[in-house]
């Protein structure tokens, strides 16, 4: 399967950020009622889950902006991520796509992507859970 250049950075946009530990604090951030979320399912090529897992929590580590991120395994599919995003806001996320770390973790990402369905929230109330 060949997916777009479009499709592969979308996943990857979705996927690779995240805050610095400690960084976010409970409840919404000072501008209340502008966060900003990305939940995703990446679809990964059969056997290269862990590699894609490792390229993310590397790529991810310092993102301005972000309030959470999680990497999730799908349970029932060996070939499959679930990504959860809560940023401060949109503008955040997409600022995000110049840092080095995630141009880099697109460009090694990439090839083990086999498809991605994403999805945009609102978050409005959460737990801190680092």
């Amino acid at each position: 399967m060949t997916i777009s250049r479009r499709t592969a950075l979308g996943a990857l946009t979705a996927l690779a950020t995240a805050a610095p530990a400690g960084a976010a604090e409970s409840g919404p951030p000072a501008a209340a009622g502008g966060m900003y979320g990305v939940i995703g399912k990446m679809r990964v090529q059969p056997g290269q889950r862990d590699a894609l897992i490792a390229i993310l929590a590397e790529g991810t580590k310092e993102m301005p902006g972000c309030l959470a991120y999680m990497i999730a395994k799908d349970k029932a599919d060996p070939d499959a991520l679930w990504i959860t995003e809560t940023w401060d806001s949109a503008a955040s996320h997409k600022a995000s796509l110049a840092l080095p770390s995630v141009r880099e973790a697109i460009t090694k990402g990439r090839p083990l992507i086999a498809g991605f369905e994403r999805f945009e929230t609102e978050p409005v109330a959460g737990v801190k859970t680092r």
